[in-house]
């Protein structure tokens, strides 16, 4: 997969995963979306990098936070945003896939945002598309979310400056979290102390232990000494079968609230990649508290958006 990833000469071809990126590329992308929100608090937030580039926003899937602020990052490039209603368009009534692509294509594309609910739709779709356009996995299945786990990498060097010394906690269901996987990915190559992922059995990866992860079942024990927290949202859509006995329980074994939170160390953040279930997997007092930096990692996700749909689309010269 990483091959489609790369130009010849080492610069980003299209974003559809984490995996097999080398640290000095991750880097690049945290300083560039740095330098890109240093522009957005300007008053004219507007550069003409992207200018005459066309953009489509395909979301087979529902979203909210991801889909606008791809699309504000686009705005703020100076780009032509298309958003495809997916609902409404040809697809919908009997239109393949492909045939929808080749008819986006033949509208001068230059980059397509995918989000889908089958894992390996980005890539599928990156191995079909003309050379000169540039695809971004928006998230795909319970496969990858690379632009929400570099927001929350960018998160985490604002607060914290340097990955070495951290240990961060990734708390719920990773089983069916795309995101926790690149979360994991990209903490790893960035070389951080630890990383531990706390949940009940039911829904950790079966090769938990080959992710370079320490796997507790306890959350109490797995929160000692925690710099960074991230929570995750209970997939209940992605699970085949009932995996957990009740979200009361739930809550009350693996829900972060003020309690919890203490066992970590007294300045960890507490992250969430959204949307949250309060009183499920954490409580309102930690989510709007003054550790929560949860609002940061949507404003986060326009610059690191603009910071790759810039690396991609600047590689198309090079």
């Amino acid at each position: 997969m990483n091959s489609h990833q790369m130009t010849n000469s080492g610069k980003l071809r299209h974003f559809l995963t984490i995996e097999g990126l080398k640290q000095p590329l991750l880097t690049k992308i945290i300083d560039r979306a740095e330098l890109f929100s240093n522009l957005l608090n300007r008053n004219i937030k507007t550069i003409p990098l992207l200018r005459g580039k066309t953009i489509f926003n395909l979301f087979f899937e529902n979203s909210t936070r991801t889909r606008i602020t791809f699309e504000l990052a686009a705005k703020r490039l100076s780009a032509e945003i298309i958003n495809l209603n997916i609902h409404t368009s040809a697809t919908s009534k009997g239109e393949s896939l492909l045939d929808t692509l080749h008819n986006i294509e033949a509208m001068h594309s230059d980059m397509l945002i995918i989000r889908h609910h089958q894992s390996g739709a980005a890539e599928f779709i990156a191995q079909q598309v003309s050379p000169h356009i540039s695809v971004i996995n928006a998230g795909d299945g319970c496969h990858a979310h690379p632009t929400q786990a570099m927001l929350d990498m960018f998160t985490i060097r604002r607060h914290k400056n340097c990955f070495s010394d951290l240990r961060v906690a990734i708390v719920g269901d990773i089983l069916h979290s795309r995101v926790a996987r690149s979360q994991i990915q990209a903490l790893g190559i960035l070389g951080v102390k630890e990383i531990r992922i706390i949940g009940p059995k039911t829904i950790l990866p079966a090769n938990s232990q080959t992710l370079g992860v320490c796997v507790y079942h306890d959350m109490e024990a797995g929160l000692e000494g925690i710099d960074v927290i991230i929570m995750l949202r209970l997939q209940y859509e992605r699970m085949k079968s009932a995996l957990l006995p009740s979200a009361r329980e739930y809550f009350h074994c693996f829900g972060l609230t003020d309690e919890k939170l203490k066992l970590a160390k007294p300045d960890a953040i507490v992250m969430h990649p959204g949307p949250i279930n309060r009183g499920v997997e954490i409580t309102s007092s930690v989510a709007d508290g003054p550790q929560s930096v949860i609002l940061e990692q949507v404003t986060h996700g326009i610059p690191i958006r603009m910071a790759v749909m810039s690396m991609l689309l600047g590689s198309k010269s090079e």
